[in-house]
């Protein structure tokens, strides 16, 4: 169930589970450990707002990340793993599409440097995404941020 737009903040507890798990993946991506974790926090608890839902949200994933658990760190690793790589062309949300398009508006060249840069910072941490928030920046700031984040990989893994 894809949505367009988001419901009332006030409605959501009412709604049924594939409701709840649409409004998750049109904030985040679509992602069933996502709505494991969850839907459930959207029918128990009532939110002043979606940021505020996105904070509680926030709040579940940091206590995965603070786990000792390694059951709960594979868990957020599927978690993350759920976002697109950077240039990625067949992404599921409205946002990823929206903000990847505004990475391959020059054609090749961006598409390479950003497949190049996942390459590198995939085979340096493996298990994680390079991820950046692209949606309210230019298309020049990514690619300048591809390029010194390289170079700070290359720097941190050769010394």
């Amino acid at each position: 169930m894809a949505l367009n737009s988001l419901p009332a903040i006030e409605s959501v507890p009412g709604l049924s589970t594939a409701e709840r798990a649409a409004i998750l993946d049109h904030l985040f991506e679509p992602c069933v450990p996502l709505h494991t974790l969850s839907v459930s926090l959207l029918t128990e608890n009532t939110f002043d707002s979606y940021d505020d839902l996105i904070s509680s949200i926030a709040i579940q994933l940091t206590d995965l990340a603070e786990s000792n658990s390694t059951s709960d760190s594979e868990w957020l690793d599927s978690i993350l793993a759920a976002h697109p790589r950077l240039g990625q062309t067949n992404v599921e949300s409205s946002q990823s599409r929206a903000e990847q398009a505004q990475l391959n508006t020059d054609g090749h060249s961006s598409a390479q440097s950003l497949a190049d840069l996942n390459a590198l910072y995939e085979q340096t941490f493996p298990g994680l995404r390079y991820v950046v928030e692209i949606r309210w920046l230019s298309e020049e700031l990514p690619l300048r941020s591809v390029d010194s984040d390289a170079d700070e990989i290359k720097w941190t893994c050769s010394n």
